[in-house]
């Protein structure tokens, strides 16, 4: 996944620097609130219900969204996009890691150490020395 961000507007929600949409930005926050509630961890069963709560519009929560702050709202998104577009994501970039052996969906921190990396990555890059081309 590419992150693609203006540094002079940067927003205030890590969310909306990582989703495309205003849709996927409240339904991945859901997911880390959801996760939160159960200690940072939901097993693969509380996932699929989450995926299939939200698939059928039975998922209520509550939205910071300008015209729905303060209020419970009902929220519906497709089960295949959810994975494919919020969870498969946040897996990639390490926001969420799962555990192949216990099964468990676990909120993660490897983003903000690849963040650092990818820091250090630059710095190396800026402090190599200019190669020479020949211009013909």
């Amino acid at each position: 996944m590419v992150i693609l961000y203006d540094r002079f507007n940067l927003p205030e929600d890590v969310y909306e620097v990582i989703f495309a949409t205003k849709q996927q930005k409240i339904v991945a926050k859901l997911l880390i609130n959801f996760m939160k509630q159960n200690k940072g961890e939901i097993s693969k069963t509380e996932m699929s219900l989450f995926a299939t709560r939200l698939h059928d519009g039975e998922l209520i929560g509550e939205i910071d969204e300008p015209p729905y702050i303060g209020k419970k709202v009902k929220i519906s998104y497709n089960k295949r996009q959810f994975y494919d577009r919020i969870l498969t994501p946040m897996k990639s970039m390490g926001l969420v890691d799962y555990d192949l052996y216990s099964k468990v969906y676990k909120i993660s921190d490897k983003f903000n150490k690849d963040m650092m990396r990818i820091g250090l990555m630059w710095l190396q890059e800026v402090q190599k020395p200019a190669y020479s081309y020949e211009k013909k």
